[in-house]
């Protein structure tokens, strides 16, 4: 990951949003999709990815399952019932937190 501390406070909800937007992903693919989607600015490392997935894995917001593709092991991550109901709550702390910011950052300039 990127050493941009703002990006680790945001990562869970970046992974729960994509896997409502993907169905499943595995962990490579996740790094690939924010990688493309951030235009090369944000690279995830699986030390923060991994890390990240099995937390929340262990908190019951996603479930895994296996599959070979080309003669090797995939891990895919999909999101759970309580999975789904947590990107709602986490899209929404992160659009509060947004504008609270964007509001912090724009005083000096509404008082001009």
């Amino acid at each position: 990951m990127n050493a941009n501390p703002l990006l680790k406070g945001t990562l869970q909800t970046i992974i729960l949003k994509l896997l409502e937007d993907n169905t499943e992903m595995y962990g490579y693919e996740i790094t690939q999709k924010v990688k493309q989607a951030s235009a090369g600015e944000i690279m995830l490392t699986e030390g923060a990815l991994y890390p990240a997935l099995h937390k929340l894995e262990a908190e019951g917001f996603l479930e895994t399952f296996t599959q070979v593709v080309d003669n090797r092991v995939r891990k895919y991550y999909r999101l759970t019932e309580e999975g789904g109901k947590e990107v709602t709550s986490k899209l929404k702390e992160a659009q509060g937190f947004i504008e609270q910011l964007q509001t912090i950052l724009n005083l000096k300039t509404a008082a001009k």
